[in-house]
């Protein structure tokens, strides 16, 4: 269990570094930054993550799905308001976006690391 935790906190923070070199509206000050963000991310995802699907879930089934993306979204506001100025988003829209690379990212990287360290 923990193994796959460290695995997803080293996979969230490449996936927020490549998010900050691919948008110019999101800046993340540095490694430090992005793994404490990874961190918060990580402890969102578990906690508040679940509660707000189960509270959106007509509009998430409606919707196909694509509401969790959404859903990341704010997850990646919230994160961006308890590290403040070190971690910046400029716009919901955007936030929308990087959710949506962070979760592809999320996905090739993690299949990549538990192939490698199986």
């Amino acid at each position: 269990m923990l193994k796959n935790w460290l695995i997803s906190i080293v996979v969230n923070t490449i996936a927020l570094l490549a998010v900050n070199e691919l948008f110019q509206s999101i800046d993340i000050d540095g490694l430090s930054t992005a793994v404490i963000a990874s961190i918060i991310l990580g402890i969102l995802n578990a906690i508040v993550k679940p509660i707000l699907v189960v509270l959106t879930l007509p509009i998430t089934i409606l919707s196909l799905g694509l509401f969790l993306f959404v859903i990341n979204a704010i997850t990646l506001m919230i994160t961006q308001s308890v590290l403040g100025d070190s971690f910046i988003i400029n716009g919901f829209g955007t936030a929308i976006l990087a959710a949506i690379i962070i979760t592809i990212l999320n996905t090739i990287l993690q299949k990549i690391l538990k192939e490698v360290l199986d």
